[in-house]
């Protein structure tokens, strides 16, 4: 499929990352967003963007959606119209109701669903180094890897469709716990009057060190907070690992907290769409 055109629903800060590497592969890309300038501002990779999703569908082999979640890949699917047949690559963080919704749609429309969230954030999707989380029909794997290897630096295959979205909530836990807890040691460090950075310092190198949390404790330490994942998102999806964990059978003591500071800072910031996961630690702060 090195030669197919792919439609791109959704260029924002992911999708964008997604076009870019799909172009320097020299894979076709035809690309629709709610706010047509920031699809406008990728035609300088040779992509085309359009003012409405069915117009970026028309002709495409695949269609890749990267938009919020479930609800929103769904309606966008519907408005474009795609022809019956056509693959769909979905790669949206949805949770395991959202892909199962997802699913129920592929087969209304009769769609060939590829259910591939993926890992990584800004920097990642733009440098082509994403792992896919891919699931589907065996036969779209060959057919499937020029795209996927464009935009990831490895895919894993982990079975029918949905799997994909199961695996994204176990790894995306990972991240929230990892997240979470370096803003609570941050936090505790300048409250208990040491000096942050001197934690990030004490585990740099060893086994308890991860390079997430030393740029993730930058961030909290400068106070400074340029969105990679950004808070918004990163809260939803800790909702939907919440799900994840009750419908698994697995208490969600551990997320629910991570649920209530990411909410709480949320809350408290003037514009938590723009902000990083990482001013979550506005969430530790104990206020009157």
């Amino acid at each position: 499929m090195s030669n197919s055109t792919v439609a791109v629903l959704g260029t924002g800060t992911m999708g964008a990352g997604m076009v870019r590497s799909l172009r320097r592969a020299g894979i076709p890309v035809r690309m629709w967003n709610r706010d047509g300038s920031k699809a406008a501002a990728l035609t300088d990779t040779g992509a085309e963007a359009f003012g409405t999703a069915a117009e970026a569908v028309a002709g495409a082999d695949v269609v890749l959606t990267m938009l919020f979640d479930a609800d929103s890949a769904i309606e966008v699917v519907r408005q474009a119209d795609v022809p019956a047949g056509t693959v769909w690559l979905q790669a949206s963080t949805v949770g395991v109701e959202g892909i199962e919704q997802v699913a129920e749609v592929a087969r209304e429309l009769d769609l060939v669903l590829v259910d591939c969230p993926v890992l990584g954030t800004k920097a990642p999707a733009e440098q082509g180094q994403l792992v896919m989380l891919a699931s589907g029909p065996e036969e779209q794997r060959a057919a499937l890897a020029p795209l996927l290897d464009a935009m990831g630096r490895k895919t894993i295959w982990a079975g029918e469709a949905g799997a994909g979205s199961r695996l994204k909530m176990a790894c995306n836990a990972w991240l929230i716990s990892i997240s979470v807890g370096t803003a609570q040691s941050i936090a505790l460090a300048r409250g208990l009057g040491v000096d942050p950075q001197l934690f990030l310092d004490a585990v740099d190198g060893g086994p308890m060190d991860t390079p997430y949390a030393r740029m993730k404790g930058a961030n909290m330490i400068a106070g400074e907070h340029p969105v990679s994942f950004g808070l918004t998102g990163a809260t939803k999806d800790a909702v939907l690992i919440q799900a994840a964990l009750r419908a698994a059978g697995v208490s969600d003591r551990f997320d629910a907290a991570a649920v209530e500071t990411m909410q709480l800072a949320v809350d408290r910031l003037p514009d938590p769409g723009a902000v990083d996961l990482s001013a979550l630690i506005v969430g530790l702060e104990l206020r009157d």
